[in-house]
């Protein structure tokens, strides 16, 4: 990462992935593309990435296979644009890839920074909050759909000139910015994604639908009360999300103002978002594993080692696990359960 042109490979081309890595290449870097499948790669390589939305319009071809193992030049920089319970086998194939001196950053949803830290080392290891959104309409068709940035990170130690010069280079996408406190941002963005995500795929509404619901909302603020008791286990300090939310002041207080603010705060969210549907819920729709370990499940793995109550989180865990098995149906009726009173 010292290079004024660091090589960059980026392992994952859907919507994340995909866009990242299309505008590196757009802004003059050098960057190769692991695509997973064949034909997707065969297509970037000779007819490019046609992105849209809040960049603009417009096309990229790049460097790219299908396979970790097809890939023969080491890398100044791994990108794991992956799906969480991908992240780790990813790491395991492309670190010998990696340059002395890179480092590899984990751009999934949830906290993966730990395990990525044990296979790659934690002084290789950057932590990255993705704050943008994009969707794959198509192979190769790829929209940005909201702005925003990316937060990157050590886990061990503060910024230095290596990190500024990968924020840097990863604001030819959106604007970047280090941190000394990254997972204090995972763990803030790991909290929307519990709130809103995962009951999202077990009730199978959109949000607005959902937050519409006296008890889901009962369930948004309980969710955050028992991640926020996690946090303080674990020495986290949690960061305000998106600059507006900040979770210490949401849950403080209790009789019927504190009360009211909260269900104000959580109406104004469903209005607004309130055709967003949960991501969780599209991969259950087609078939596909949710990344519940790493989201309602961190919480969770880590209340138990810690010694803390955390009912709702663990419920919905394992309702989603239930429902990734085929054994529950997605319905509303699933949080008609007393936990969630």
């Amino acid at each position: 990462m010292i290079k004024d042109n660091p090589s960059v490979v980026v392992v994952g081309a859907g919507a994340i992935g995909g866009i990242t890595a299309a505008l590196l290449k757009k802004g003059g870097y050098n960057v190769t593309l692991v695509a997973k499948y064949r034909e997707y790669a065969d297509k970037i390589r000779s007819e490019g990435i046609h992105v849209t939305g809040y960049r603009g319009a417009f096309t990229v071809t790049m460097p790219a296979v299908a396979k970790i193992s097809e890939l023969t030049e080491k890398a100044d920089l791994i990108l794991l644009a992956t799906k969480a319970g991908d992240m780790a086998s990813s790491a395991q194939e492309s670190l010998p890839l990696l340059n002395d001196g890179g480092l590899v950053v984990s751009m999934q949803n949830g906290i993966c920074e730990y395990e990525l830290a044990k296979i790659a080392g934690v002084d290789k290891t950057v932590g990255c909050v993705v704050g943008w959104g994009a969707t794959m309409t198509s192979p190769g068709e790829l929209e940005m759909t909201s702005a925003g940035d990316f937060i990157l990170g050590y886990l061990d130690r503060k910024p230095d000139y290596i990190l500024e010069a990968l924020v840097n280079m990863m604001s030819a996408v959106v604007p970047a910015q280090a941190s000394d406190n990254i997972l204090g941002h995972l763990y803030a963005k790991l909290i929307i994604n519990s709130c809103i995500t995962s009951p999202g795929a077990v009730c199978g509404l959109y949000l607005g639908e959902m937050l519409s619901i006296p008890r889901m909302r009962r369930v948004f603020v309980n969710v955050i009360r028992e991640a926020v008791r996690v946090a303080d286990a674990m020495d986290i300090n949690i960061e305000t999300f998106g600059g507006r939310l900040d979770f210490y002041k949401f849950i403080a207080g209790s009789g019927f103002l504190a009360d009211l603010r909260r269900d104000l705060t959580i109406r104004v969210i469903g209005f607004k978002y309130r055709r967003l549907k949960s991501s969780s819920l599209q991969s259950l729709e087609r078939g596909k594993p949710t990344e519940i370990t790493y989201l309602n499940g961190f919480i969770v793995d880590n209340a138990e080692r810690l010694g803390v109550e955390v009912p709702v989180n663990k419920k919905i865990t394992e309702m989603i696990r239930l429902i990734e098995k085929g054994q529950l149906s997605i319905s509303i009726d699933n949080f008609n359960n007393q936990i969630f009173n």
